[in-house]
């Protein structure tokens, strides 16, 4: 079982991506054969949103695309039976729409691939180093890639 909370704090923001998202989920899990009941929330931000979260948190002062907020980094108190809480992921939809703009592919593209990246954050994936570094970003793609949306145009 999923238990997955999606919500945007940006007004006018019509896309959905709720679905892209429960597959990405799905997928991610299959292909790391975690058979845990999950839960997790996204929640779309600004620019200004994810600068605020971005200095509070992290101490950098300045907005970025994606951060996650991985339970798991931090010791828990879990209950036998209960869905387990891997965090928080918040994308910044200005940012994006600006990458994707630079990379010319589509909104959609740019925001799975956030997702997906944070999605990894929280199930322990980093990359710090470059060895972690071509593991994460390899997954990324390869998750991408099996739901036809990792070279999508607008």
């Amino acid at each position: 079982m999923i238990d997955f909370m999606y919500t945007s704090e940006v007004n006018n923001f019509q896309e959905d991506y709720e679905n892209d998202f429960m597959k990405i989920i799905e997928t991610t899990l299959d292909d790391l054969k975690i058979d845990d009941d999950i839960e997790m929330s996204c929640v779309l931000v600004d620019d200004e949103r994810i600068h605020e979260i971005n200095r509070e948190y992290r101490q950098i002062d300045r907005a970025t695309d994606v951060i996650s907020f991985a339970l798991e980094d931090n010791d828990q108190f879990y209950v036998d039976g209960m869905p387990r809480n891997i965090g928080d992921i918040f994308i910044s939809v200005d940012h994006a729409k600006s990458q994707a703009e630079e990379y010319e592919h589509s909104l959609r593209r740019e925001m799975c691939f956030l997702f997906t990246h944070g999605l990894l954050h929280l199930l322990g994936y980093d990359h710090m180093n470059e060895e972690d570094e071509k593991v994460m970003f390899s997954k990324q793609k390869e998750i991408l890639s099996f739901l036809h949306i990792e070279r999508e145009k607008d």
